[in-house]
């Protein structure tokens, strides 16, 4: 059986191609679009393509942070003391 067309290294790299020039078309649109900022910092080339960025990583380091806390072992089930034999 061969195997799915999207674990195939040749078109992981296309994807990659694809998604990187679609992001990069995205952040040269916005200098043909008229901008109104609420907040200086808005005005600055590509805020949103940062700023999402930016929000997306934070809440990578806040969900691993958050994991150190809430995280059980392997065997949390397992270890259940409700003396069944299974």
């Amino acid at each position: 059986m061969s195997e799915h067309w999207l674990v195939r290294p040749s078109t992981i790299r296309l994807l990659w191609r694809v998604f990187i020039a679609v992001l990069a078309l995205t952040v040269a649109a916005e200098f043909f679009v008229a901008h109104h900022p609420h907040f200086d910092v808005e005005s600055l080339p590509a805020f949103g393509a940062w700023y999402g960025f930016l929000a997306c990583a934070g809440m990578i380091v806040f969900a691993k942070g958050l994991a150190l806390f809430l995280k059980r072992r392997d065997t949390y089930y397992d270890d259940a003391g409700d003396g069944r034999d299974d």
